[in-house]
């Protein structure tokens, strides 16, 4: 078992004697003396001495953290207590090397260290906190397709043409995007580019282009260049901000993918450039408030500059929001799918049988899916629907039928039928249950189930299908299922703040080719939800430049519209939705600001007698008339027979000012079960009303136990298993299964290896491809599972990969 190290949130106090094995730290022994050891986040296998990243968080505050704690900073003392910690850094150490560097608002360095060496560190003089150098990627769910930019229309839905009439396009705001680069050369986004285009944190250059193809350190990027154009694009197609200015953040280099250190540096410069707005589509799976990235964010939106995040795409459960999406002060999106019509889809086969499970599954354009009515069509069987099962079958103008499974992506075999010629395809399940609705395929695509699949694969080469296909209903406004949940772990905040479209959005993406520069593509996730709200920040700041981040913030929330799932006819739940879906004008118009936009009243764990929190939120009158508002707390179900909310019921504010009130909530948690309760607060005037999203806690939360698992191959039938715990375990067991051929889930086989008693964050462990049986596995393909549990609750998460023993 590898020994590890974890100092939870709160600093822990140890004798230097615990250090005194530690000879080459430079530490001596003195039994009379204790030391404050620095916060150590996450998990490090400190029986290593392989060179690992870190972030280093200084005592001394940032100038950022300073200023707004009413103490005097400066670059030069900032400077002499970072090197003053650095040199004690290099005595300690054996090896150490200082990367990246940080001041203005996140206070410390990168730095490569031998894992070993880490107890060391914490014991320095002036460290405050240690972090991973946790990866980042795109929060994106689908490739790249191309499509008509005449399909752009998520920005006309959420009422940026109205704005424009208005006279707001962003004009002079600028908006720093912080991601794969940007193709700065399109067509449509070259306007929207100074002289000074942004930095290239990957390259540490001054040209923050897209990764290109033939990169030998992976594949090209397109995402960043999306995101712009969805912020901003003023060409062809329009960005919800035509007019901004932006500014391009390389920090996800080829493949898409990043470090926090280069996330960090990014933030800090966007800043220090003169952003008004910087958007970040990108994160990671860790559900915790407290990362570097997040402090940094918290800290530029102090400083005035209003910092937009996707909320990742690991939904539709809760608790699956990632950070930076985590982050305390910034604007957590989460994603929409557009109003659609729905329809219904009768497939028959030529010998008189028809399938009860058939639906469509999703379709480029209704016209193509209604096309395939009234027509005959020939089967091809493709397998798993691989370019390479396509290979040499002759599926022009035919129906592709196709397998789930393999790990490809539904819209990747929709692809692949539609590069082979088929005009449409069937795929059909590969295990029991239902498949989900997949919006823009590119060939129209019927779904079966897992018999009437096998039923009409046994006769694909005697029969002929046909369809038909009729309108059903037209779906307003979803929220896309991907979209990750909150709430978040430790603050218990209501995680998303607001959404926005995320579904099949259409913006510029680079050619990589100056003959041909004008590419468009869709793609789908919360990282094409956040720079709509990027955008639409640009043009509120436009119209409100004296405004600072949280009325911003708060007009966006306080004036969202509240999505209805149409499954339950009932409103989203407060974590999926947010506050609701953004609307640009609303916004604009906005008489009155609530701010926070939304609530959480914490945890309520007292068994005998009432818990009373309090807690303050401010309204502010823009009108130039006073306003009375009328104050009210609605809970949800029997909740409201137990908790009881004090405030003013009726505050008078004059115009153009603000005012504080006051609540206090009052918890008998022994009257309710284990949970979390939802509520609103109602601001009412003149017939409007402001519904502010509220959430409390009562005991022992379910949290997921593990939210990450994987392992790295080591050689030899060795590897490390790893496993992401956002509040620790009690218990923590790794199972076995074999591996079908297509990958999933087979049979169980054993145990890996137990665990107890480990604290929250990442978990790493050796494991020699034994059983705890003593059995060595047999060569062959295996899946891994992760079983976490903690109080109460448990969780069992499968890993991604499959693990081959050799």
């Amino acid at each position: 078992m590898k020994q590890k190290l974890y100092a939870a949130l709160m600093p822990l106090l140890v004798l230097v004697l615990v250090f005194s094995t530690f000879q080459s730290s430079g530490v001596s022994a003195n039994s009379n003396k204790a030391v404050e050891l620095a916060t150590l986040q996450g998990d490090f296998d400190l029986s290593s001495s392989k060179a690992v990243k870190v972030i280093v968080e200084l005592q001394e505050e940032s100038i950022v953290e300073a200023k707004h704690n009413g103490k005097k900073q400066s670059k030069q003392n900032l400077k002499n207590a970072r090197d003053k910690v650095k040199k004690e850094v290099s005595q300690r150490t054996s090896k150490s090397k200082v990367e990246r560097e940080y001041e203005h608002v996140f206070s410390g360095f990168s730095l490569e260290i031998p894992a070993n060496e880490i107890p060391s560190l914490l014991a320095t003089p002036g460290v405050k906190a240690v972090y991973p150098n946790v990866e980042y990627t795109t929060t994106e769910v689908l490739t790249n397709e191309e499509f008509s930019p005449a399909m752009f229309d998520s920005a006309p839905f959420i009422g940026s043409n109205d704005a424009w009439d208005l006279g707001f396009t962003g004009e002079g705001v600028t908006v720093a995007v912080i991601d794969t680069g940007v193709d700065y050369t399109h067509p449509d986004l070259a306007p929207n580019f100074g002289v000074y285009l942004g930095w290239d944190f990957v390259d540490n250059d001054a040209d923050p282009q897209e990764t290109p193809p033939g990169d030998p350190r992976g594949a090209a990027t397109t995402h960043g260049t999306h995101v712009a154009g969805t912020v901003a694009a003023n060409g062809q197609i329009k960005g919800v901000a035509p007019d901004a200015t932006l500014l391009a953040y390389r920090v996800l280099g080829p493949g898409g993918s990043g470090s926090t250190e280069n996330v960090v540096a990014a933030i800090e410069r966007a800043v220090l450039d003169g952003a008004d707005i910087m958007n970040l589509s990108l994160g990671n799976s860790l559900n915790s408030p407290d990362w570097a990235t997040s402090i940094a964010l918290d800290q530029a939106m102090a400083e005035g500059v209003v910092a937009v995040t996707s909320n990742g795409n690991a939904g539709p459960n809760n608790w699956t929001v990632g950070s930076p999406g985590t982050s305390r002060e910034a604007i957590s999106v989460g994603a929409t799918q557009l109003p659609y019509n729905v329809f219904t889809a009768t497939t028959t086969s030529s010998d008189g049988a028809s399938y009860a499970s058939s639906a469509v599954q999703g379709f480029p354009s209704e016209d193509e899916l209604l096309s395939l009515n009234g027509q005959d069509f020939e089967l091809v069987d493709v397998g798993f629907g691989s370019p390479q099962e396509f290979a040499g079958k002759d599926v022009e103008g035919k129906i592709a039928l196709i397998s789930r499974g393999a790990g490809i992506a539904f819209v990747d075999k929709a692809t692949a039928a539609k590069n082979a010629g088929a005009v449409g395809a069937i795929i059909y399940n590969n295990v029991a249950g239902v498949m989900p609705n997949v919006p823009g395929m590119d060939v129209p695509t019927i779904m079966l189930n897992q018999a009437d699949g096998q039923a009409l694969l046994a006769k694909v080469n005697d029969v002929t299908v046909s369809f038909d296909i009729a309108f059903s209903e037209r779906v307003g406004e979803t929220m896309a299922d991907f979209s990750s949940r909150g709430p978040v772990i430790d603050t218990w905040m209501i995680k998303p703040d607001v959404s926005a479209p995320g579904v099949n959005i259409v913006s510029t993406v680079p050619t990589f080719n100056p003959d041909a520069p004008h590419g468009y593509g869709a793609k789908q996730g919360t990282s094409m939800a956040s720079p709509h709200v990027a955008g639409a920040a640009a043009v509120i700041l436009q119209a409100n430049p004296d405004w600072g981040v949280y009325e911003v913030k708060s007009a966006l929330m306080n004036t969202a519209e509240k999505l209805i799932n149409p499954a339950t006819g009932a409103e989203y739940p407060h974590n999926t939705q947010g506050t609701g879906s953004i609307r640009v004008v609303d916004a604009l118009q906005a008489e009155t600001l609530v701010n926070p936009g939304s609530y959480s009243f914490g945890v309520f764990e007292k068994t005998k007698g009432k818990q009373v929190e309090r807690q303050q939120f401010e309204i502010t009158n823009l009108s130039n008339k006073e306003k009375r508002y009328n104050i009210q707390f609605e809970f949800k179900n029997e909740v409201s027979k137990h908790v009881k909310v004090t405030t003013s019921n009726n505050t008078k504010v004059k115009p153009g000012k603000s005012q504080n009130v006051n609540v206090n909530v009052q918890v008998d948690a022994s009257k309710l079960s284990d949970g979390y309760y939802e509520g609103h607060l109602l601001i009412s005037e003149g017939g409007k009303t402001i519904q502010v999203p509220t959430i409390l806690f009562v005991g022992e939360l379910d949290y997921p136990r593990v939210t990450t698992a994987g392992f790295v191959v080591l050689g030899d039938n060795n590897f490390e298993l790893y496993s992401y715990l956002p509040g620790g375990a009690d218990e923590l067991e790794f199972w076995i299964y074999t591996a079908t051929a297509s990958g999933d889930l087979g049979t169980y086989v054993g145990d890996a290896l137990y665990d107890s008693n480990l604290g929250k964050g990442y978990n790493y462990h050796n494991w020699d491809g034994k059983l705890v049986d003593g059995r060595a596995l047999p060569a062959g393909n295996y899946r891994l599972a992760v079983y976490a549990k903690k109080g109460n609750f448990d969780r069992a998460i499968l890993a991604t990969d499959v693990l081959t023993i050799r």
